[in-house]
């Protein structure tokens, strides 16, 4: 008796929680109005799985614990009544002009404010929403912020007896930790008085291998992209940069794709891969800076006129015990991505490695990576 009252009050807890989600989704927050929070006091700075170029293993993982220096749940909520944050926008910055555009789900910013500007108001921006920043290269015009945990959107109270009763059986989707980090790029255009930001989000998540079984353990792995977390931060950081807030959100709604964007994946010289691009060379480059970041690269420099981005990252093939002790950084390769007009509205992006020792692991390896750049579009 008492086992099937529990059962089935298992089972209506289940469905208030799966309707409970529905209606979540049913009833989602307008640009502007969604609740954002993160632990202010956590964060994971040994995140660098680049999504789809690694696949997670069980002995990659490690316990957040280990990676975090406070474990105080201190939350900071960033929603449109959070006065704080407006103080601080308001402070600095001035009225600007800024613009949106769009190409497929790729949203962008133009602003009448020179890089240098633009670099300032951006690191002001992430330190205001709790974020440290974690890598800069003003040569190239980017910042990349640490991992900090998501707010869970269903709050451990709200699960009560219930997350404990079913911990094997919803932690991963409701307990489990999500990590985020931001990435900014921002490049001067021709006059030199303006600048094109570029806002990316890279999301991790724990989930449980195993479950129920002795061995079960919790492994972090890429999380798909939530286009609307980055489009909601996307619209902060219009503001931000000096926008007015309705203008903001109505510009971010209403803006246009520019074109349909047709990339291929074909074999090039020596045997490596290469793309092609219905572009031009300048549109080309522009959209594999996009897709750099989308993917999370190393880029460690670049030359717009020479058509290079030259990139930094570890090969498939090399991942395991040494990158395990050591870091995807001790592994890592240099190669080089050569970006060339061949006619009008056709340009090729062709994969070069640096040390000219054309193994074909590395072959191999352009494949997967341009591949991963082709699915970005």
């Amino acid at each position: 008796m008492i086992k099937t009252l529990l059962t089935a009050l298992l089972s209506l807890s289940l469905v208030g929680c799966f309707s409970f989600e529905e209606k979540a989704q049913e009833q989602a927050p307008s640009l502007g109005e969604r609740d954002i929070k993160y632990y202010a006091n956590k964060t994971v700075t040994s995140l660098e799985i680049p999504p789809d170029l690694t696949k997670p293993s069980v002995q990659n993982s490690f316990k957040l614990e280990n990676y975090v220096s406070n474990i105080q749940e201190d939350t900071i909520s960033f929603s449109k009544k959070d006065e704080a944050i407006k103080e601080a926008s308001n402070i600095l910055r001035t009225p600007s002009n800024v613009e949106v555009k769009r190409s497929g789900e790729r949203r962008w910013l133009v602003v009448d404010k020179n890089p240098e500007a633009a670099w300032g108001l951006s690191k002001s921006f992430f330190k205001s929403h709790g974020f440290a920043i974690k890598k800069t290269n003003k040569k190239i015009g980017m910042m990349e912020t640490d991992f900090l945990e998501n707010h869970p959107e269903i709050p451990d109270r709200s699960l009560g007896v219930i997350r404990s009763m079913l911990k094997k059986a919803i932690a991963a989707r409701y307990a489990l930790p999500i990590v985020d980090k931001y990435r900014i790029r921002i490049e001067p255009l021709a006059d030199g008085k303006q600048s094109a930001v570029y806002l990316s989000l890279t999301s991790m998540e724990e989930v449980l291998t195993k479950a129920g079984s002795d061995d079960e353990n919790t492994i972090w792995q890429s999380r798909p992209k939530d286009q609307a977390l980055e489009t909601e931060m996307l619209y902060r950081l219009m503001t931000f940069l000096g926008s007015d807030h309705a203008v903001a959100r109505e510009k971010i709604i209403q803006a246009k794709e520019e074109q349909v964007l047709t990339v291929e994946l074909e074999k090039g010289i020596g045997g490596y891969a290469k793309l092609a691009f219905s572009l031009g060379q300048y549109d080309t480059w522009d959209n594999m800076g996009w897709a750099l970041d989308q993917l999370n690269i190393d880029v460690e420099d670049k030359d717009v006129k020479e058509g290079s981005f030259y990139i930094n990252v570890a090969r498939t093939e090399d991942q395991g015990i040494f990158s395990r002790m050591f870091g995807d950084d001790a592994i890592k390769k240099s190669f080089q991505i050569i970006v060339k007009q061949i006619d009008t509205g056709k340009t090729e992006v062709y994969f070069n490695d640096l040390s000219e020792e054309n193994e074909q692991a590395t072959i191999d390896f352009s494949y997967e990576f341009l591949g991963s750049v082709a699915k970005q579009f």
